[in-house]
């Protein structure tokens, strides 16, 4: 592994954006376990849903459709979309107020099914993600992409910093940025070796920094020009 410190890379990340002001404001919030535990499961599974949608579409479309969403799936209470029949969900085709697309309509139901699963075996997701260690965050991502629905890719990675649990994301930036200062040679995200190696890169420099993950992982995309 190269020797690059995380003070260097901030360093690099504070002249790219003119101050050290300027890269705390890009800081992402990060929820303590506490609050994790007392969000309510429907907002895990409306961010969910919001991540599922914003996929290979426009942000600020589904951003501004959201209210929509969140009338045409009740507030996205869990039990209530898990039961959503077939017709239900394609009658959801017909809504103007949402983003009609039936593959990621149809995940919503089957990610409320999920958590609803996951929420019997931990008492709710928010416990469920709370006690997950941040220090193998992948395995996290690993285990949404395989029992949610439509959460692979940084789909899951990106719902997780929505809702305020610790985690780095792999975007272009960062992927770029690990490469450039020669913590990593090349990366696969398809790769569970590669990306075992990136978490013990991130550990390693959130060891010497104190930084949570997902700022680290912000200072890094910072350091691309």
């Amino acid at each position: 592994m190269a020797a690059v410190s995380f003070a260097s890379l901030l360093a690099v990340a504070i002249r790219n954006k003119g101050s050290a002001a300027a890269v705390k404001a890009l800081l992402p919030a990060v929820k303590t376990p506490r609050q994790l535990r007392a969000t309510g499961d429907d907002r895990y599974l409306a961010e969910m849903a919001r991540g599922v949608f914003r996929a290979g579409f426009s942000w600020k479309v589904v951003d501004k459709k959201w209210p929509g969403f969140e009338q045409a799936f009740a507030g996205f209470d869990p039990l209530g979309v898990a039961h959503y029949s077939d017709e239900k969900l394609s009658a959801l085709l017909d809504n103007s107020a949402i983003i009609r697309h039936l593959k990621k309509i149809t995940a919503v139901r089957d990610n409320a099914a999920y958590l609803l699963d996951v929420a019997r075996h931990h008492g709710s997701f928010g416990q469920f993600i709370a006690a997950w260690p941040e220090s193998d965050i992948v395995s996290l991502w690993l285990e949404l992409k395989k029992k949610g629905s439509r959460l692979g890719g940084n789909t899951g990675p990106i719902f997780l910093r929505m809702v305020g649990k610790d985690t780095f994301i792999l975007s272009a930036d960062v992927t770029t940025a690990l490469i450039n200062h020669r913590f990593m040679d090349r990366i696969s995200p398809q790769s569970r070796r590669d990306l075992m190696a990136v978490q013990q890169v991130f550990n390693d420099l959130q060891q010497q920094s104190g930084y949570p993950l997902a700022h680290i992982s912000r200072v890094l995309a910072l350091t691309v020009t």
